[in-house]
């Protein structure tokens, strides 16, 4: 799991504590990664087999005498091993696979995925549509709000950006416990200060408090 069971906990004590306070429905969520992705070990091979090419390419300029009959095929190999050997680290180590992975491409699989799991919860279900979901996907280090329409005229994008910004530290740390309790602490003074408040709230569709947590897209 992406969460100890000492964090879940207080992820749903932080939650519940929230809606108390605001009258407002929380889903909080973590995700391994919101798409496989298959393109990044084809770029990384292609990278590593380019670097094999141009090593191969400067030792024969450098030491010319040790090319031999079979220098083609020792080429090859090697061209071939060093590809192969980018394109598996791309699999196994998730920090070099994100140095080939466009931040547009990081934004867009995220966002689709907080919102496609928005709809899968039922948060729009929320009276007054003051539920959001607030995810966080490690793969990637971002973070989305996805908020309902009943924070259009209230809260604005920028206040949203705010809360990401103070949750990235931590998770781009590898810390997601941290980085969840730190936005939904955000999330809760700043929707008490634009006047959200449990007093006279409509009976809410039940969300569970606890964390979603999912390992692939």
């Amino acid at each position: 799991m992406h969460l100890t069971p000492e964090e879940s906990a207080e992820v749903e004590r932080r939650i519940a504590a929230l809606e108390a306070r605001t009258g407002v429905q929380v889903v909080a969520a973590v995700v391994a990664r919101s798409d496989h992705y298959p393109e990044l070990p084809w770029v990384a091979f292609a990278l590593g087999a380019s670097l094999g090419a141009l090593a191969t390419s400067l030792a024969d300029l450098i030491r010319p005498d040790w090319a031999t009959s079979g220098a083609a095929v020792l080429h090859g190999v090697a061209i071939l091993a060093a590809g192969a050997a980018c394109a598996l680290a791309a699999v196994l180590v998730p920090g070099f696979a994100r140095l080939f992975l466009r931040v547009t491409r990081a934004d867009g699989e995220v966002l689709q995925r907080a919102e496609g799991m928005f709809l899968e919860r039922e948060v729009f279900r929320v009276p007054a549509r003051t539920g959001l979901l607030l995810l966080a996907s490690l793969f990637e280090r971002r973070v989305v709000v996805v908020p309902d329409v009943g924070f259009r005229e209230r809260v604005g994008p920028a206040e949203w950006r705010a809360v990401v910004d103070r949750m990235t530290p931590a998770l781009a740390a590898g810390r997601p416990g941290e980085a969840l309790q730190v936005g939904l602490a955000a999330l809760e003074d700043l929707l008490a200060q634009e006047g959200f408040s449990a007093r006279g709230a409509a009976a809410a569709h039940p969300l569970p408090d606890r964390p979603v947590e999912e390992r692939e897209a």
